[in-house]
């Protein structure tokens, strides 16, 4: 399986974003406070993200990103797909070339469970994602932590 960080970080902004989308944009360095993933490296996934229209940016005091679909219209496929990630359970990236350039003896099934992913992706969206209670009870943790911080850092 080739998911790595940058699909799943990628996965966990947007989630992030969609649970905060009831308070308007959300900047990069909330999502990176709440998410512990750095600013830099939001930075390069939400260019992705905005190319492949997903979500849009918000200048000025206040700003952020916002989805730029509806929840129920993005799919955690989507998500990975703008990052160029892929799904992918075999060691050849499908080419049939695994074995000194032929088939080998468990490629086809190795296919098989990548579709499998793939069709088990493509089936969850955000708004699926933020209607769970292990979701909600996480962000509220996160919430709350992230304004605990704001708490003690205040004079």
């Amino acid at each position: 399986m080739r998911l790595t960080t940058k699909g799943r970080y990628a996965v966990t902004a947007m989630l992030d974003l969609a649970i905060n989308a009831p308070d308007g944009p959300t900047s990069l360095g909330d999502i990176s406070q709440r998410q512990e993933i750095s600013l830099s490296y939001l930075e390069q996934l939400f260019a992705r993200l905005r190319r492949a229209g997903l979500v849009s940016s918000v200048r000025g005091p206040g700003g952020g990103y916002l989805l730029a679909k509806p929840p129920e219209e993005i799919s955690v496929s989507q998500v990975i797909d703008a990052v160029n990630e892929t799904v992918d359970a075999t060691r050849c990236q499908g080419l049939s070339d695994c074995q000194q350039g032929d088939t080998c003896l468990t490629h086809h099934l190795w296919c098989e469970l990548s579709g499998q992913i793939r069709s088990f992706l493509d089936d969850i969206t955000l708004a699926q994602l933020i209607q769970r209670p292990d979701v909600i009870r996480i962000a509220t943790r996160q919430k709350q932590r992230a304004n605990a911080g704001i708490l003690a850092s205040s004079p």
